[in-house]
């Protein structure tokens, strides 16, 4: 068995990387007795582009019918997640929204999945357990206020279509920087969001575990 986290953040090390690695270990928690391999998958190491609208995905009788035919760094990784037995994405959020690299990663996933049949269909190899883990700068209730859940839904609702409902959890009010005194960051206070990561960290650490821990079952 195979479980994909796809990182679509340009950093390693940080809050999105921090609660993928978590679910991943989540997962291996819940398969003890099953063969897993697990892989976290950074987009901003790879050089690829959104979906080209060329619709060779569409093409009848062609080789190419449901198959994305770009070959940049992200046609190998594609056919990997064709055969996944889950998968968990993971993003910061930036003005609103998931980050670009991820907007784009999941058109070239997504598309050559979906028919354009009366039922808006999907040919997707397996319909394996998905996972979205959000994190952000701002509070649940700026959250809640500004509608992101809105954004977030639309995504959502077209892997379910292609895969299967993703299971979902938010990590707010993020700490961004290591020293926030080199930074032009006056709109926060400093000490607020330690005592916040503090407390509320580890906990998003444990609900990121547990979505790993029920992703294979």
């Amino acid at each position: 068995m195979n479980v994909y986290a796809i990182n679509g953040s340009p950093r390693k090390n940080k809050n999105t990387v921090t609660l993928l690695q978590k679910a991943l270990d989540g997962v291996k928690e819940s398969a003890k007795d099953k063969e897993i391999e697990t892989e976290i998958i950074n987009l901003y190491d790879l050089n690829y582009t959104g979906c080209k609208s060329c619709f060779a995905c569409k093409r009848l009788g062609s080789k190419t019918y449901g198959k994305c035919v770009i070959k940049d760094d992200i046609y190998e990784v594609l056919e990997k997640l064709s055969q996944a037995d889950g998968i968990i994405f993971g993003t910061p959020i930036y003005f609103g929204n998931m980050s670009g690299q991820l907007l784009s990663f999941l058109e070239r996933l997504l598309f050559p999945n979906f028919v354009y049949d009366k039922n808006y269909s999907s040919i997707a190899p397996k319909k394996m357990p998905t996972a979205f883990i959000y994190t952000m700068n701002v509070s649940e209730e700026m959250m809640e206020m500004a509608n992101y859940k809105l954004s977030f839904s639309k995504i959502e609702s077209s892997i379910e279509r292609i895969f299967t409902k993703p299971q979902v959890m938010y990590s707010n009010n993020t700490y961004q920087f290591d020293d926030y005194s080199k930074y032009k960051s006056d709109a926060f206070s400093e000490e607020e969001k330690a005592e916040h990561r503090r407390i509320q960290f580890p906990l998003d650490c444990q609900k990121a575990f547990e979505i790993g821990a029920d992703l294979i079952k």
